[in-house]
């Protein structure tokens, strides 16, 4: 873990409990920046549900939140499946209450020549992206009107609005849960239910150097200066995370419908 990655932790633990008393679901929750994530809400107080299909990573979140002195249950879950959906949010529920915050996360990355791109890679990217954002949003989403409220935040992408070669249906599903994350923010205001999404560049996870690997090796190349001209230097997984955090609490309270680019002027600079 880098310093600044520290940094962040020990701040989390630190000063805010923004989540005390709150039940938080992280779909994607076992790895990367869900994993930042989980721990995060966990040091500010949270309940938290670990949904993803990662046991063995997804175990270990959960031991080192319990073992803190927080609260954490694991589900092993296929998020694109209606039924392992279902099942584990009842399973959240049954030990920690209704879901108050979800952080929908769970997602990965096809890199590949358009024109190569066979219809099994396209339904896959569909299922693991946009139809699990689907299933789990939906349901909490019902949960949410019968208790209240709560708070949605959606992992999409900048390549959600930004348009990159090597990675069309990648960019399609981001662009999809970045309009779910606006529709949900629009239909479901009135009923104290925000939404938002992050649009993270490049983060310094498994997935985010596999990316960063795989358009190597098809010719796109990201040397440590196309990073820099890029967004300057890679974003640590708790950088992403706290912007989750961040407008999953009341600290949001009126934020919704936005789109939080977490590149370092990246889009901005287009």
């Amino acid at each position: 873990m880098t310093k600044r990655a520290a940094n962040l932790r020990r701040s989390a633990k630190r000063g805010g409990r923004r989540f005390v008393n709150k039940t938080v679901l992280v779909s994607g929750g076992a790895g990367g920046m869900g994993r930042a994530a989980s721990l995060m809400f966990a040091a500010e107080g949270a309940k938290v549900g670990i949904l993803d299909i990662l046991e063995k990573d997804g175990r270990e979140v959960e031991r080192l939140i319990n073992e803190s002195g927080g609260a954490a249950v694991f589900v092993k879950t296929d998020a694109s499946k209606a039924n392992e959906v279902g099942a584990a949010i009842k399973k959240v529920n049954r030990k920690f209450g209704p879901i108050d915050v979800l952080f929908n996360h769970a997602g990965t990355v096809t890199v590949m020549p358009f024109h190569q791109t066979t219809e099994a890679q396209y339904d896959r990217l569909m299922d693991i992206n946009v139809r699990s954002a689907f299933l789990v949003c939906r349901a909490i989403v019902a949960q949410m009107l019968e208790n209240g409220g709560g708070s949605i935040v959606i992992t999409s992408s900048n390549g959600g609005e930004m348009g990159f070669a090597l990675e069309s249906i990648y960019c399609m599903t981001k662009g999809a849960v970045l309009q779910l994350a606006r529709s949900i923010s629009t239909e479901y205001r009135g009923r104290n239910i925000r939404c938002n999404a992050i649009c993270p560049g490049f983060v310094k996870t498994a997935h985010g150097l596999r990316e960063i690997k795989e358009l190597d090796g098809l010719g796109q190349k990201w040397s440590d200066a196309d990073l820099k001209a890029a967004q300057v230097r890679i974003c640590e997984p708790e950088e992403a995370a706290a912007a989750a955090l961040f407008l999953a609490s009341e600290d949001a309270s009126f934020i919704n419908g936005a789109a939080l680019y977490i590149d370092n002027g990246w889009f901005a600079k287009g």
